[in-house]
């Protein structure tokens, strides 16, 4: 069976009013590629949210574009999330090229000449590095040689660096060719849907806003357990760890978001100015809160250093030191080989005086009420708080307020975040990207950690990390794993 892609008035109208492109997609035979941009590539040719355009891949595989034709095919039979339609295939293929990265700046020059004769009028191109960082100052360099920054943005994977002093580098070198406002750093988790649904929760809502702050927020849980293991990535992983890999770049900028101060409106500089401020208000991390992890048979698996001190697991404290935050502290943990899978905001209240309920009557055995955000595809969110058991006598229980996008009917709207950014990238939209000073402010908030990192302990597969991360939040407690469900969709 095959499924069109929904198409309405807005996105048709959007596509036509942006330039035609040229996308030059560096790495475009490995995973992320596979997995993630052609298959989103394609899904935005259906959807009509993509402008006119060509498409030519590069890598250091010796293909031709027959060769690439196959590989995109693959990709997207593999990983796209509607089936293919033969029709929207077909000219997606057409827009597809390719030349071997090994072929040289000239070679890759030509080909964005050919492509851009094909196309109906001038128009712009979109450099795609979805590349390993230590690659990203020799195309950057290459681009450069190619003369092939002129109408051009560049997008970069992450992680920025590895410390301040190589963040400082690579902004300097990308910065030498590439104008600030040319570079697209992105961060494929303020992509999500649920992500971008925090700022309209806070700031849309008069319920929530005045309460949102250090008089009734006790503590904030940031959680991104993983099931998955390294060892597909473990070289890759030996040289980066899960605070490189995940807190820097990932926990941090959905911090900020959850954090922020309301922007003086929805644009780039304003979201980016608020968000900077927290960075700016953030206490450098204190490696007496920090518990890092590994979990057992990581040291077996081939490249990785017997003795590593890779952490496969952090869990750590932040605070915010200004007048909306202090005192309120907020705590991270991200792992992989992990119990589940999630990725969770959860806002704990600051609970109320009991003296009035009797003994027994439960409340506060439960826990303070929680505001929770689940930021996965499904974009779930739950309000939990106690109320009164039928019956007589005052007897409370935990109840909860549930919302989930599959009951409004549109989650086939929703776009992933891969699609989203490039979508934001062609239409020059830096809102959910990240600026340079912000990554260089969050190495800065590192090195303590960098510099001095404690030793790891050990937690066994499937586990939610090493036992001490529960003196870290003590006297509270993770909300993962949840005592109660979610509710499921019917």
């Amino acid at each position: 069976m095959t499924v069109d892609f929904m198409v309405d008035d807005r996105s048709v109208d959007d596509s036509a009013s942006m330039h035609p492109h040229v996308i030059v997609l560096f790495g475009a035979t490995g995973d992320l590629a596979r997995r993630k941009l052609l298959p989103g590539l394609l899904r935005l040719s259906h959807a009509g949210l993509l402008p006119e355009c060509q498409i030519i891949g590069t890598s250091l595989d010796d293909l031709d574009d027959v060769g690439f034709h196959n590989f995109a095919l693959s990709a997207c039979e593999e990983f796209a999330h509607r089936d293919i339609v033969q029709t929207h295939w077909a000219r997606f293929r057409a827009q597809l090229h390719y030349v071997p990265q090994n072929d040289g700046p000239l070679a890759l020059a030509d080909a964005v000449a050919r492509s851009e004769e094909r196309l109906s009028r001038p128009g712009r191109r979109l450099h795609y590095l979805s590349i390993p960082p230590a690659a990203a100052h020799a195309v950057v360099h290459t681009l450069g040689a190619a003369n092939l920054v002129d109408r051009s943005r560049i997008i970069m994977e992450k992680p920025f660096g590895t410390d301040l002093a190589t963040a400082r580098v690579l902004n300097g070198a990308v910065h030498g060719i590439f104008a600030p406002e040319q570079v697209y750093r992105i961060d494929h988790f303020l992509g999500k849907e649920a992500a971008q649904n925090i700022l309209a929760f806070r700031f849309a809502n008069g319920l929530f806003e005045p309460i949102w702050n250090r008089g009734h927020i006790d503590h904030v849980q940031i959680d991104v357990p993983e099931t998955l293991s390294v060892d597909s990535r473990a070289r890759f992983y030996e040289d980066t760890g899960a605070f490189r890999d995940m807190v820097v770049t990932h926990l941090f900028q959905v911090l900020a978001f959850m954090a922020m101060e309301p922007p003086t409106s929805l644009e780039p500089r304003s979201i980016s100015e608020e968000k900077n401020k927290v960075f700016r208000s953030m206490k450098p991390i204190d490696v007496s809160q920090v518990v890092r992890g590994q979990y057992l048979g990581y040291r077996d698996i081939p490249g990785v250093d017997p003795d590593s001190q890779t952490e496969t697991f952090i869990a750590l404290k932040c605070e915010i030191d200004n007048w909306r935050w202090a005192g309120v502290p907020f705590y991270l943990r991200t792992g992989k080989n992990m119990a589940q899978g999630a990725r969770i905001i959860s806002i704990a209240f600051r609970e109320p005086p009991k003296s009035m309920f009797p003994v027994g009557s439960g409340i506060g055995a439960h826990g303070p009420d929680h505001l929770t955000f689940d930021l996965a595809d499904s974009s779930k969110l739950s309000l939990s708080f106690y109320g009164k058991r039928p019956g007589p006598g005052m007897q409370l229980d935990k109840l909860s307020l549930q919302f989930a996008l599959h009951e409004t009917g549109q989650e086939t709207d929703v776009l992933e975040a891969y699609e989203r950014l490039i979508h934001d990238a062609m239409s020059g939209d830096h809102t959910l990207f990240t600026a340079a000073e912000d990554i260089e402010r969050l190495w800065e908030l590192s090195a303590p950690l960098l510099e001095n990192p404690p030793e790891v302990d050990f937690y066994h597969p499937g586990a939610w990390g090493p036992p001490g991360i529960h003196p870290l939040i003590a006297p509270n407690t993770w909300r993962l794993p949840f005592e109660r469900g979610w509710r499921q969709a019917e």
